[in-house]
């Protein structure tokens, strides 16, 4: 079977496999009479929107690096529909509030790939979401609006609460390891400014 659309040639199921999301996103878009085509047409475009357009929709899913598989799984949760305080539709997710949970989300990830993730992070938080990661990141820790720095070292020398507060707070904590960290790739007019303090917490 093939389906001719906006492009020369018609398409089989063979091509369609072989196409990339943006192709294929393309090619349904332009059958604007049809319904189904412009559903599943909207549905490759949140795959567009974290970063997947240049994926085959035939690719096996056990070829997907770390953050695609990662990204692939939160645009289920990007594609619904949510409301913020205002009740206007926004982008970022059903509109239960939902409490999501990464554990070291960029793991293996190149930087682009860490710049995408973020991205969709924060449009899971514009849809009225809550999202904790743990993560040693500096990149992810200081677009944070809270962190939890535990410490003061790794092991069994960790596990304490050392400071709280906001990234430029926690940089202008002279006992955190993560705020020396922090203070080289936050802009130095941030953490020199005053800012509230971070709270420090004694074992």
């Amino acid at each position: 079977m093939k389906v001719r659309g906006p492009f020369p040639h018609p398409w089989s199921i063979a091509d369609l496999l072989d196409a990339t999301v943006e192709e294929t996103r393309q090619f349904l878009s332009a059958f604007t009479e049809s319904r189904p085509a412009q559903r599943a047409a909207e549905s490759l475009r949140w795959l567009e929107e974290v970063g997947l357009g240049y994926l085959k929709l035939g690719q096996p899913i056990n070829t997907l690096s770390g953050g695609e598989s990662q990204r692939l799984k939160l645009v289920r949760h990007l594609a619904e529909p949510g409301r913020n305080a205002g009740g206007r539709p926004v982008k970022g997710g059903a509109q239960k509030p939902t409490l999501f949970l990464f554990d070291e989300p960029t793991t293996g990830l190149h930087f682009d790939d860490v710049r995408v993730l973020l991205r969709v992070l924060q449009q899971l938080v514009n849809g009225g979401h809550s999202v904790l990661v743990i993560e040693h990141n500096l990149d992810v820790i200081k677009c944070a609006d809270w962190v939890i720095d535990l410490g003061p070292d790794a092991g069994d020398q960790g596990g304490q609460v050392v400071a709280v507060g906001t990234p430029e707070a926690i940089a202008a904590c002279p006992q955190s390891h993560t705020g020396h960290a922090l203070r080289e790739v936050l802009p130095a007019q941030k953490h020199r400014a005053p800012r509230p303090k971070a709270s420090l917490r004694r074992g």
